[in-house]
């Protein structure tokens, strides 16, 4: 049987959701306050990184975290006048940088991004988004072989999953990729991951082809949902009440303003991440990579080379701060000395980033007809068209295969 579904969230999560049900032929409307790829979705590093299964909270956080907050230097910011605000997230975030946790964290995340690119693939598949899509290496830059093996928890988790990656010394390196020459001392090349060259644009042909195959997007701020005896009758916004059979709530960091009142308990907060671009660069590099000792992503997209990662906590609300944009600007200097460029475009984006480092994904403990997708951290991307497939499916009652109690908005966080 038919339905009528309204998605409340334009970024990759609402609309991979919205894309297959359309494809089961349901009737699917999407709202969202500033339009599609508004958010994270626009501003992410471009990877499909389907290796990415290992959390921040890795063990030996907590010795290290106070450390890097006083550096200018490690990408870890803290936003000292929102400390009171974040410190509760923080508390319960920090008891998972154990290796049982993080084990946890692995499988779930494993079942959810261990076939992100053929799930993009799928996705975008006879739309104009696959033009921006590419199934490709994913490279990791070290200084050092020793630095690399300081890393040898983290690899050893991804090997145990399955993942496999192929060790490349500094002569390798500039062999597989002449820009690199001279530039790491050793490096870490994982197959099967994906490029996105242009993530906003991407998403943002998403939602056009779901639109001409007769899908509705309107831009509309969500006021609350309207629960009664267990089930939503309607969602408010601004200027209108919409009613339809069932509801998927995507709004990544957002989230959070609705939680409470759709029975979510596991905590939220807005993880900042930035991005700068070099317009027009005088460098192109052959895949992305991970630079490890600055946790930040270099890519050549179209037209720019980005940079982008670094980890702030300073709530929704607060601007750009300039210490995570001139520590980018800083590490790309040291790396790259030779790089030209027309200019510099700069970039502030919210992750929604949950206690345990797992998305939220399933039915709201406070309505039989509203799920829940959101809370992917620095993988909303990468696992976006399988969250969505799940959400489809989760919608409409057909059966997974896959167990995602792990996900539940009702777990332990």
């Amino acid at each position: 049987m038919k339905k009528s579904i309204v998605i409340v969230g334009a970024g990759i999560v609402g609309i991979s959701a919205a894309i297959w049900l359309q494809r089961d032929g349901h009737k699917v409307t999407i709202i969202d306050k500033e339009g599609p790829a508004a958010g994270a979705s626009f501003g992410n590093a471009g990877i499909v990184a389907s290796s990415s299964i290992t959390p921040i909270t890795m063990p030996g956080l907590i010795k290290t975290a106070p450390k890097m907050l006083f550096s200018p230097n490690e990408p870890l910011f803290l936003r000292w006048s929102y400390l009171f605000n974040v410190l509760p997230f923080l508390l319960k975030y920090l008891k998972h940088a154990n290796t049982q946790s993080v084990e946890r964290i692995a499988d779930g995340l494993t079942q959810l991004l261990k076939d992100s690119p053929e799930q993009h693939r799928q996705l975008s598949a006879g739309t104009p988004a696959e033009k921006f899509l590419t199934i490709d290496d994913y490279l990791f830059g070290y200084e050092s072989k020793s630095d690399y093996e300081k890393s040898s928890f983290l690899w050893k988790i991804r090997r145990d999953h399955g993942y496999k990656s192929k060790e490349l010394d500094a002569e390798a390196l500039g062999e597989y990729d002449s820009v690199l020459k001279g530039r790491f001392g050793y490096g870490l090349l994982c197959e099967n991951h994906g490029q996105i060259n242009d993530p906003g644009e991407y998403v943002k042909a998403l939602a056009d082809h779901f639109v001409e195959q007769g899908g509705e997007i309107f831009q509309q701020e969500l006021v609350g949902f309207d629960i009664q005896n267990g089930s939503c009758v309607g969602i408010k916004t601004i200027d209108r009440t919409m009613v339809a059979d069932r509801y998927i709530l995507a709004t990544g960091a957002w989230s959070s303003l609705w939680q409470d009142s759709l029975g979510v308990s596991i905590p939220l907060e807005a993880e900042r991440g930035y991005h700068i671009e070099f317009v027009n660069p005088s460098i192109t590099l052959r895949t992305p990579v991970m630079v490890a000792a600055g946790k930040f992503v270099i890519h050549s997209m179209v037209g720019r080379l980005r940079c982008a990662g670094v980890v702030e906590f300073g709530g929704l609300d607060a601007p750009a701060a300039k210490a995570p944009l001139n520590l980018l600007k800083k590490k790309m200097k040291e790396l790259f000395p030779d790089l030209t460029y027309d200019s510099v475009n700069e970039w502030l984006g919210h992750r929604p980033a949950t206690t345990d480092s797992l998305p939220i994904i399933g039915k709201s403990p406070n309505a039989n007809n509203v799920f829940l997708g959101y809370g992917h951290h620095h993988v909303g991307l990468t696992g976006g068209p399988k969250t969505g497939r799940w959400l489809s499916q989760l919608a409409t009652g057909q059966s997974i295969e896959e167990d995602l109690s792990i996900y539940a908005a009702d777990r332990k966080a």
